[in-house]
C-alpha cells in the first residue's frame, strides 16, 4: 500500500472531511515533532500506512461495540486519537508523559473533538473509568499479559479488546491463556504481513 492508496483508503471508509481532519493531525504531528520524539523520523515518509491505516483498521472491528473507547500509552495519539477523528464515538486516550498529553490535549482543541476526547495524565493503573469501557486499545504498550493485569480494571467481559501486536502475538496470546480466560485470537494487520491484531473479548482472569 502507497502513501496515495492509503489516503484514498481513508478517505473511502470514512468520508473525504475525515480524512482532511486526518491530514490536518497529521500537519500538528509534524510540528511537533520537531520538539519532541513522537514518532521516529523515518517513519513520516510512510505516516499514513504505517499510522494512521494501521490505527484506522481497528475500527471495523469495534462497530458492534458501543460506548468508550480508552486508548492505553497513547503517546502520539496512535490508535486513540485517530479513532477519535474517523469517528463520533468518546475518548480517553490514557498517557503519562506530560509533554505529550499537552500535545494530545492541543489537538483535540485544534481538531474541534475536545467535547469526545478525554486525556487521561497517569498510568492506566490509576486510571478509574465512570463505566467500563465498551473498547480497549493499546499499540506497542506491553505484553499482553501484563497488559491485561494492568487495564482489566476499566473492563468487563463484554469489553472488546483491540491489541496490534508484531510478529509475538500468537506467542503472546498462548502464554496469556495460561492466566486469562476469554475469546482470544489474531488477525493479520492490512498494513504489514508480519504483523497482526490481538482481538479479544470476554475477558477475566483464570
Amino acid at each position: 500500500m502507497t502513501e496515495e492508496e492509503a489516503r484514498e483508503w481513508i478517505d473511502t471508509r470514512f468520508g473525504v472531511p475525515r480524512g482532511t481532519l486526518l491530514a490536518d493531525f497529521a500537519t500538528l504531528l509534524g510540528v511537533e515533532s520537531q520538539k519532541q520524539n513522537l514518532i521516529s523520523a523515518a517513519s513520516f515518509a510512510e505516516l499514513w500506512v504505517r499510522h494512521f491505516v494501521d490505527s484506522a483498521q481497528l475500527i471495523p472491528q469495534a462497530s458492534e461495540a458501543e460506548g468508550a473507547w480508552v486508548d492505553v500509552g497513547s503517546g502520539a495519539g496512535l490508535p486513540g486519537l485517530v479513532v477519535a477523528i474517523l469517528t463520533d464515538r468518546p475518548v480517553i486516550l490514557v498517557e503519562p508523559r506530560g509533554r505529550r498529553v499537552e500535545f494530545l490535549r492541543n489537538c483535540a482543541e485544534d481538531l474541534g473533538i475536545a467535547a469526545r476526547v478525554t486525556v487521561e495524565q497517569r498510568r492506566i493503573e490509576n486510571v478509574r473509568v465512570a463505566q467500563p469501557a465498551a473498547v480497549i486499545s493499546a499499540r506497542a504498550v506491553s505484553e499482553l499479559s501484563q497488559l491485561l493485569t494492568s487495564a482489566i480494571h476499566c473492563a468487563n467481559p463484554a469489553t472488546l479488546w483491540l491489541l496490534p501486536k508484531g510478529r509475538s502475538a500468537q506467542s503472546e496470546v498462548a502464554a496469556a491463556r495460561n492466566a486469562w480466560q476469554g475469546s482470544f485470537h489474531v488477525e493479520p494487520s492490512i498494513t504489514s504481513p508480519d504483523s497482526g491484531i490481538v482481538i479479544a473479548s470476554g475477558v477475566r482472569p483464570k
